[in-house]
């Protein structure tokens, strides 16, 4: 583009007081031999505020569950609230199907990581820990974010692993700053897991999101302080890190093919942030 031409991400602003600064910074750090993004991993101001009442939904569909998951209800019912609000306010679960996955949430409990499968056989009960993982399409934009719930009262170990995993999701976000490295967020959260006798899932991990359920990059939480892509303002991912309480190890349950287990039968808590880098700073969408 010409330096006074209006910028093609739609902001109004010309070209060289715009995406021209970004363009050239970022080409900075590719000579370095840095991880860049591609400029199409960079969401428009049009797209981020498209994108952003799909978060908006999200949030709502979890402060329903918040609401009223409770202990004697079956993960199948938590699997209804999440449909029939979403549907019922324009949007689409974007689990439903993804993949062949069979349903509108993933309800992991316990020993289980993540990708667990609504069942009204599995009723909550006393000291479960619950992880909700809510996913919203919205006239074609993406959102995610989980939470942990603790069933009434809960044994101090499972009250420490949920504990520390919200500092974790913490320490990461703080370490999200334009131009530093998805390596940063990785650092902060794994520095604090291991110093609290955590281990971070290595093999699943965050995903860029947006205008698709899962785009570039792949979110680690295990990788180097300055390694990993470089953060660029416009760039939106999640941050979730899977910590257990022994091994980082896992398996996948045979008979389903989706829900992810412990190797070790320990505990497993999750939490997820959904994040837009900003030219300031770090912006949490979905929490």
């Amino acid at each position: 583009m010409e330096r006074n031409d209006l910028c093609w991400c739609g902001s109004g602003k010309k070209y060289k007081k715009c995406h021209m600064v970004i363009e050239d910074r970022i080409r900075q750090h590719e000579k370095k031999g840095e991880i860049v993004p591609r400029l199409k991993l960079l969401k428009t101001p049009f797209q981020i505020e498209k994108i952003k009442e799909s978060a908006a939904l999200n949030t709502a569909v979890l402060d329903a569950v918040a609401e009223q998951i409770h202990i004697g209800m079956s993960t199948a019912e938590i699997d209804k609230i999440v449909y029939d609000f979403t549907t019922e306010h324009g949007g689409i679960p974007a689990t439903l199907h993804y993949q062949g996955f069979p349903n509108s949430v993933c309800t992991s409990l316990n020993n289980e990581v993540c990708h667990g499968i609504p069942d009204e056989n599995i009723i909550l009960k006393e000291g479960d820990i619950i992880n909700v993982d809510v996913s919203t399409n919205l006239n074609g934009y993406f959102s995610d974010a989980s939470r942990m719930f603790k069933m009434g009262q809960v044994s101090e170990r499972a009250e420490r692993i949920v504990r520390v995993t919200e500092e974790c999701v913490e320490l990461g976000l703080a370490a999200a700053k334009p131009w530093g490295h998805l390596g940063d967020i990785a650092h902060a959260i794994n520095t604090h897991a291991q110093a609290n006798g955590y281990s971070v899932v290595e093999d699943i991990g965050g995903h860029g999101i947006g205008l698709k359920f899962h785009e570039d990059p792949f979110v680690s939480y295990v990788t180097p302080k300055g390694s990993e892509m470089l953060l660029v303002p416009g760039m939106m991912f999640t941050i979730e890190p899977m910590i257990n309480e022994g091994s980082p190890d896992f398996y996948v349950d045979e008979d389903n093919d989706w829900t992810v287990y412990t190797m070790d039968d320990g505990l497993s808590s999750q939490i997820e942030y959904m994040v837009l880098i900003t030219e300031d700073g770090v912006e949490v969408l979905t929490k």
